[in-house]
C-alpha cells in the first residue's frame, strides 16, 4: 500500500489541540474538508461517530483509528493528528492516544477502509514506528516511519 497517496502533507497536524476524542476528530475532519476530499463535515462526522458508538477505535498503544464511509467523501484519504500530551479516547487499554489516524472513504468503495486499517494496524504494532511518528517533525519523517 502506498500511504503517500492517502496521507499527504496537507493532511497532518503535528500538534492536535483537542483534548477529547470528539475534538480531535473534529480537527481532523476540518483538515480533510479544507483539503477538498470531503464536501460535508457534518455528514462525514455522523458516519465516524456512528462507528465510534458501536466500538471505540482506540486500539491501545496510544493509537486511535477512527474511520467512516460516507457519500460526503470524494476520495479515500487519511488525516493524521499527533498529540504529545495525549487525548482521552476511550481506548481498549484505558490509556490516552498520541496518534490519531482518521480514515475517510466514499460510501461506495469496496473494502478500501479495511485494507487501510489493516496496513496501519500492522505497522503501528511496532513500538519503533509509533515512536518515530510521535517524534516526527515533518512529512518526510512520517513517510520514513512507515518504511
Amino acid at each position: 500500500m502506498n500511504i503517500e497517496k492517502l496521507l499527504t502533507p496537507e493532511r497532518i497536524s503535528f500538534n492536535l489541540v483537542g483534548r477529547s476524542k470528539e475534538e480531535a476528530i473534529d480537527e481532523l475532519i476540518q483538515i480533510l474538508y479544507q483539503d477538498g476530499v470531503i464536501n460535508s463535515k457534518e455528514d462525514f462526522k455522523l458516519a465516524v461517530m456512528k462507528r465510534e458508538k458501536e466500538f471505540s477505535t482506540g486500539i491501545g498503544y496510544g493509537i486511535g483509528i477512527p474511520h467512516g464511509k460516507s457519500n460526503a467523501v470524494l476520495e479515500p484519504s487519511i488525516a493524521l493528528g499527533i498529540s504529545k500530551e495525549g487525548i482521552e479516547f476511550d481506548s481498549m487499554d484505558g490509556k490516552p492516544v498520541n496518534l490519531v489516524f482518521l480514515i475517510a472513504v466514499p460510501f461506495k468503495s469496496d473494502d478500501v477502509h479495511l485494507k487501510v486499517l489493516s496496513y496501519i494496524s500492522r505497522k503501528l504494532m511496532h513500538s519503533q514506528v509509533r515512536e518515530k511518528l510521535i517524534k516526527a517533525q515533518n512529512y518526510n519523517d512520517i513517510v520514513q516511519a512507515f518504511k
